[in-house]
């Protein structure tokens, strides 16, 4: 079975597939990004809940925005599972043509995210992903990155209100009954979602307008549903878009070796 692990810098997504079937997904903080004791130990845990075997991890794919924990996730996957991890980054066969000034930018979850939406749903695609940061990636009808836009996620704004205005409440991101909030917390609630879905909207309408195109629109990401729930211009949410970019990466890689 292969281990797929997406690190971001708030939460780490994991899952383990066995051929084509995900057999176990999970999401768990990157904290303070571990030793690789406490990776292993986390790990374990993770199995046992759910009655899977770490002896049956054959592979490990792993795509990380967070360079301070790789070497220690590496050191993990070797302890665990008796695995040498691939590592998404520069050398490894992802099948992308990377159009932009400098393709080592792009990060990790950027490229799995757009190799598995093009080999799902064709081109021409944007992919928003709603994450720390909320990326948008654009990939041609052909297949090619084009470029993109990051903005401060969902999550960041709001931490950011809370921190700099002392007297406003921490609320859930949560889709309120209507725009015009009754009270403080709807108040908050309404620039989370509706806000940051015309956000979203109107970043999509101005790429499609450059790529002269018609995208579909794929998200992805911890608060894809919610504001997919709002915005008008998201065709499709796919919740495992990047762990299924991490199986077809590594499957690339398997048979060019």
């Amino acid at each position: 079975m292969l281990l797929v692990m997406d690190v971001g810098n708030s939460d780490t997504v994991a899952g383990l597939y066995d051929g084509e079937v995900l057999r176990g997904h999970w999401r768990i903080s990157t904290g303070l990004y571990g030793t690789s004791d406490e990776w292993r130990v986390a790990l374990a845990v993770l199995f046992r809940q759910d009655g899977l075997d770490p002896a049956a991890v054959s592979g490990c794919c792993i795509s990380s925005v967070v360079p301070q924990a790789n070497r220690h996730l590496e050191r993990a996957c070797r302890k665990a599972f008796a695995v040498e991890p691939l590592m998404i980054g520069p050398g490894v066969k992802t099948g992308l043509v990377i159009q932009v000034e400098n393709p080592k930018e792009v990060g990790a979850d950027r490229i799995v995210n757009s190799v598995a939406a093009f080999e799902e749903y064709g081109g021409p695609l944007i992919v928003v992903d709603f994450g720390t940061a909320t990326n948008f990636d654009v990939i041609s009808e052909s297949g090619e990155y084009r470029g993109g836009v990051i903005v401060p996620g969902v999550q960041m704004s709001a931490d950011a209100l809370f921190e700099r205005c002392a007297k406003l409440p921490h609320v859930e991101i949560a889709k309120p009954p209507t725009v015009i909030g009754k009270n403080t917390v709807t108040h908050i609630q309404a620039a989370l979602t509706y806000g940051y879905a015309d956000l979203v909207d109107g970043l999509i309408g101005r790429m499609a307008e450059e790529m002269q195109a018609s995208p579909r629109v794929v998200a992805t990401g911890g608060l894809a549903d919610v504001i997919a729930e709002v915005a008008r211009k998201i065709d499709v949410v796919d919740p495992f878009l990047t762990l299924k970019g991490l199986r077809r990466v590594f499957q690339k890689n398997e048979r060019a070796s």
